[in-house]
């Protein structure tokens, strides 16, 4: 009975040991999220490859629609999250809105993926 004691206690404390802290903290994680979460809509893909090709690094938003083939109100939520998410910046200018990625922000997002 020794031996079987023994073998379970050995066990117990491999299986049991911290492996170190997370690679995470709980913010970062939930910042990650939201990030990742923004970028898992081919539509919100779409938009942001539509505004970093554009000629001076921006798009109108009445230049977003028909692309997408999808109605003005839609964009314009998928342009929400994207700036929710920190991805896109909105400058408003007389009644339209431009948009443009924000510096570094696509470099930031590549980082949370490899840093996992």
């Amino acid at each position: 009975m020794t031996t079987a004691l023994t073998i379970e206690t050995a066990t117990a404390e491999l299986c049991c040991e911290p492996s170190g802290p997370p690679a995470l903290t709980a913010t970062d994680a939930q910042e990650s999220a939201r990030v990742l979460k923004a970028l898992s809509d081919p539509n919100r893909l779409r938009l942001l490859s539509i505004v970093k090709a554009g000629e001076s690094g921006e798009a109108c938003v009445c230049d977003l629609t028909e692309p997408l083939e999808l109605g003005q109100p839609t964009v314009s939520h998928h342009l929400k999250i994207l700036v929710d998410a920190g991805l896109l910046e909105r400058e408003k200018r007389g009644t339209w809105a431009y948009y443009s990625i924000v510096p570094g922000a696509l470099d930031r997002a590549a980082a949370m993926i490899t840093q996992l």
